[in-house]
């Protein structure tokens, strides 16, 4: 790399670290390359992407960010994953360490906050934004449906009572 790829490098580096909503640094040594193009493939569905980290600039790029604390983390063959969900990068890095015992979480960043490992995993836990939508939907549209039924089940009655009695007329 020469120093204007460096510095391109640390740009790129710097908006992640300030507009993402979750940073995961994890060790990849021993992955063979199907196994990250697999993870890069998983992430990259998921919404998120995948960086391997040069831990100098890394480093670099952390300064003056709200993540900076979590500089003491580039140490290795680093990688970052990030996602501007702040749930998505930690559920699929997770997921993929779990099948994958190459593949270790350091920690990470969410916003101004630090996470060791078990913050990762915890912050892994959660649903994702897509399903939090989801559930408030269902929540809503239930008593909706619940007044919906109230309401017409008069009228259904009602259509009923006359169906009876004209079925009686004819009958009669």
């Amino acid at each position: 790399m020469d120093r204007a790829e460096k510095r391109e490098f640390v740009t790129q580096l710097n908006q992640v670290f300030d507009n993402t909503g979750a940073v995961v640094v994890a060790h990849y040594a021993g992955l063979t390359v199907s196994q990250m193009n697999d993870f890069r493939s998983k992430m990259r569905d998921a919404g998120g992407s995948i960086k391997v980290a040069k831990n100098r600039l890394a480093k670099i790029a952390l300064q003056g960010t709200d993540s900076e604390g979590m500089s003491d983390l580039f140490v290795g063959q680093t990688l970052i994953a990030y996602s501007d969900d702040p749930v998505t990068a930690p559920k699929v890095a997770v997921e993929f360490a779990k099948g994958n015992d190459r593949l270790v979480i350091l920690g990470g960043s969410m916003g101004a906050t630090n996470l060791d490992a078990n913050g990762v995993k915890a912050l892994a836990s959660l649903p994702s934004l897509d399903e939090l939508r989801a559930k408030l939907v269902g929540m809503i549209s239930t008593p909706a449906t619940r007044i919906a039924q109230v309401v017409n089940a008069p009228a259904g009655q009602l259509a009923r009572v006359f169906g009876a009695y004209s079925q009686k007329d004819e009958a009669a």
